[in-house]
């Protein structure tokens, strides 16, 4: 696995506080988000490197075994554990021959592991030789990815590409995903030590706001604006839906804040298809300014002022 250097992805030096990381971060998830670059596969390719650069320095765990391990540091509880096991293991080995005696039960070095001191053991623990039947497998780390979305976009079912650690995943999302909603991809993780099985990967929607909608659970809200006259008489007006305008027909005497439901015109239903929520439209009753003599004479009568 080639290194890759965060530091320098975020444009810090490695005594950068988390101030600066946050900081840094932020700078650049502005400047190369897709939505501000549409079409731009190099401006796609850096904001998930920005991500990924990220989500490894601002966590102060995962930032230690970076600084420590360099391009190993999914592996590091790994090492730790050998390591462990490692001192250990020579602990006995001298309690043994203080003793005089061996600590496995009579078995000789050689015959538990294969003629090599506890050293080369551990080497081989990491692909450095030996036998590969006695190898001890890790598994990989898991990895956490932020998957940026448009509201609308998410309310249909198309294709995603984001790179994880170097690497380039290409998934289907469905619609109807929701803000904060989390995946797992099993299998797409760090890689497993000596033949372990791989980590996981697990994705969070992160979904902007609509200007027109605001949604809640399935079900989308918007306010429509009508003049008075269309208010107090009726009339039809045409309001915006995800899949284009529809037609609505306005009551005469609808009040201010009346609320009307179009069936079926809400968010898709995660993974039902052709299930849809609804969409709830408030009507807002626009009073009319700057009224000339006759306007103001003719409401004047309507409110028998005259």
């Amino acid at each position: 696995m080639d290194f890759i250097d965060y530091y320098k992805i975020l444009g810090l030096e490695k005594s950068a506080t988390t101030a600066d990381i946050k900081k840094a971060y932020r700078k650049l998830a502005r400047k190369h988000h897709p939505d501000l670059n549409p079409n731009n596969k190099e401006a796609e390719k850096k904001f998930q490197q920005i991500n990924e650069a990220n989500e490894v320095l601002s966590d102060p765990e995962k930032r230690k075994k970076y600084d420590q391990y360099g391009k190993d540091w999914q592996h590091a509880d790994a090492f730790e554990q050998a390591k462990q096991q490692q001192g250990a293991y020579q602990g006995q080995r001298s309690q043994a021959g203080q003793a005089g005696g061996n600590p496995f039960g009579g078995f000789s070095d050689s015959a538990d592991f294969g003629g090599q001191d506890f050293s080369d053991f551990f080497s081989s623990m990491f692909g450095g030789g030996g036998s590969r039947s006695r190898q001890t497998q890790f598994r990989g780390n898991d990895f956490k990815a932020e998957l940026h979305l448009n509201f609308r976009k998410a309310a249909e079912t198309h294709k995603q590409s984001l790179t994880v650690n170097g690497k380039t995943i290409r998934i289907t999302v469905p619609a109807g995903v929701s803000n904060g909603q989390e995946i797992k991809l099993k299998g797409y993780g760090g890689p497993g030590v000596n033949n372990g099985p791989n980590g996981d990967l697990y994705i969070t929607f992160v979904i902007a706001d609509d200007p027109d909608f605001k949604r809640i659970g399935n079900n989308l809200y918007a306010t429509e604006e009508i003049d008075l006259y269309t208010a107090i008489l009726g009339g039809e007006i045409y309001v915006n839906t995800l899949s284009g305008k529809v037609k609505l027909n306005v009551k005469p005497e609808t009040q201010n804040g009346t609320k009307v439901k179009l069936k079926g015109k809400g968010f898709p239903i995660y993974k039902k298809e052709d299930q849809f929520g609804d969409l709830i439209i408030t009507y807002q009753v626009k009073i009319p300014t700057d009224l000339n003599e006759e306007q103001k004479k003719m409401f004047m009568k309507l409110a028998n002022r005259t």
